[in-house]
């Protein structure tokens, strides 16, 4: 089936891959009863309908659920597939119908190694919520450069007032005084009232020797006002308030988030590097560990295990380009916070994974295949904590490492 927002196209064919129908639904769950009794037009006596979709944005959801429901037999077929299928043609082309035939005879081609349609996963559902935050993260962070371009216009000095633009007493204290002219008439006591309402831990002294700072701050930077001064300041305040919004939106996800993987009992976050926001991510783009057989499997998925191509006696292992992109970067990222010293300390985060990139070095790899050498050895171990779900405890260094 080629699934679509508001229809899927479902193509029938037998076990010698002879088309014997097509039909079309619309992507609602009060027409699907109606689809499976069209359906029993084109099954023969002592033969199963088994399904295969390829949901490429989630639009088959509710449909995999109904067909898992109805103890259906429910294949996810992978989008590169059906694709190879249908290009491998002479003349290539692409419709809705041909899409979906191509993908019933990977269905039938590939059905021992397509995995089983899981529409209520707990893994699935990590995945849409870490998605969700990624993206309110990355337009957040496109507002807050915005604010900062417009809060430089109006404070020069503006990154002196404050840790960070848009910590909340900052974000508070634009929406009160977008521009200097809201400042004419206040004084440092009153300023730091304000500032004393939203920081209670801090001292009134200090509160007010804030609000003299940043006064003294705007005055030396002189007459910033221009022309439409009005419009810039309710720009200030609408920005202000999106990322106000994003931020608490950020928190609503947070919070089912973290909920969610405390239910999975893993205990990722033990690991140096791992806090709970990366392993949400990388429990998102991993999924059920159990789908991959062998650390092996889980490598080659991320694009780690090199790709194997070989003729003859002529054999050659080449780096994988196909994987994973956003996974591998979680390795190497990983990978590189493991091997890192940190300043003041004698020793890396990871001295066992540490001195296993030191040996690989010394062995005549480069910095980068040394990289590559500890992602692989990382992929072992997250493999065997997600399966095991105990804690990670940082093996001692053999007297000799491996080379």
């Amino acid at each position: 089936m080629d699934l679509h927002k508001n229809h899927h196209t479902a193509c029938i064919i037998d076990c010698w891959g002879k088309k014997l129908g097509e039909i079309k639904v619309e992507n609602k769950p009060s027409a699907y009863p109606s689809f499976m009794n069209e359906l029993k037009k084109y099954s023969k006596k002592n033969t199963t309908a088994v399904f295969g979709l390829e949901d490429v944005r989630n639009y088959g959801k509710s449909l995999s659920r109904f067909l898992v429901e109805q103890k259906k037999i429910v294949k996810e077929v992978n989008p590169a597939l059906s694709s190879a299928r249908r290009n491998s043609k002479p003349i290539p082309q692409k419709d809705d119908s041909w899409d979906a035939e191509c993908v019933a005879k990977v269905l039938r081609d590939e059905f021992e190694a397509l995995p089983d349609a899981k529409p209520l996963d707990v893994y699935w559902a990590i995945n849409q919520l870490s998605n969700t935050r990624k993206g309110l993260l990355k337009n957040m962070t496109a507002t807050v450069f915005r604010l900062h371009q417009r809060i430089s216009n109006h404070y020069p000095s503006y990154r002196k007032f404050f840790g960070h633009v848009d910590g909340k007493t900052a974000l508070l204290f634009w929406e009160t005084y977008p521009s200097p002219s809201y400042l004419k008439h206040s004084s440092p006591e009153e300023i730091g009232v304000f500032i004393k309402q939203i920081r209670s831990p801090l001292t009134l002294e200090k509160a007010i020797a804030k609000g003299a700072s940043i006064l003294e701050m705007v005055h030396a930077d002189g007459a910033t006002e221009i022309q439409f001064q009005e419009q810039q300041n309710v720009i200030v305040r609408s920005l202000v308030s999106s990322i106000r919004n994003s931020q608490q939106e950020i928190e609503v996800l947070d919070r089912e988030l973290k909920s969610l993987i405390k239910d999975l009992g893993f205990k990722l976050e033990t690991m140096i590097g791992l806090d709970w926001v990366t392993v949400s991510s990388l429990i998102s783009e991993i999924g059920d560990i159990h789908r991959f057989p062998s650390p092996k499997k889980l490598a080659m998925y991320a694009g780690i295990a090199p790709v194997v191509f070989g003729s003859g006696k002529k054999v050659k292992n080449l780096k994988n380009y196909l994987g994973n992109r956003e996974l591998y970067m979680m390795f190497r990222n990983l990978a590189i916070k493991q091997i890192t010293v940190q300043k003041g300390r004698d020793q890396a985060n990871n001295p066992y994974l540490f001195a296993y990139f030191e040996g690989k070095i010394k062995a005549g790899k480069t910095r980068q295949q040394a990289y590559v050498c500890v992602m692989r050895k990382l992929v072992n171990v997250i493999f065997s904590l997600m399966m095991s779900k105990n804690a990670y405890v940082v093996p001692a260094i053999e007297q000799k490492q491996a080379g």
